[in-house]
């Protein structure tokens, strides 16, 4: 399991978006978002920059992973 630090999620709509974006990647096994806490969290054996590339798209900014 990894932990991103992710700034910009502000209802729990952002936390959908990323966690959908995420789905979307291969090797993600899980992924839950937390807007109030600025983390989402990634289980499985995805690539760390398809998980950030995801996260961009979705809208969103990783800073620290």
């Amino acid at each position: 399991m990894t932990e991103y630090t992710v700034s910009g999620m502000a209802c729990d709509g952002c936390e959908t978006a990323v966690v959908e974006a995420l789905s979307e990647v291969p090797g993600v096994e899980d992924a839950t978002a937390d807007h109030e806490a600025g983390i989402v969290t990634v289980s499985g054996n995805a690539e760390a920059e398809a998980v950030v590339a995801a996260i961009d798209d979705a809208g969103y900014e990783v800073v620290d992973a």
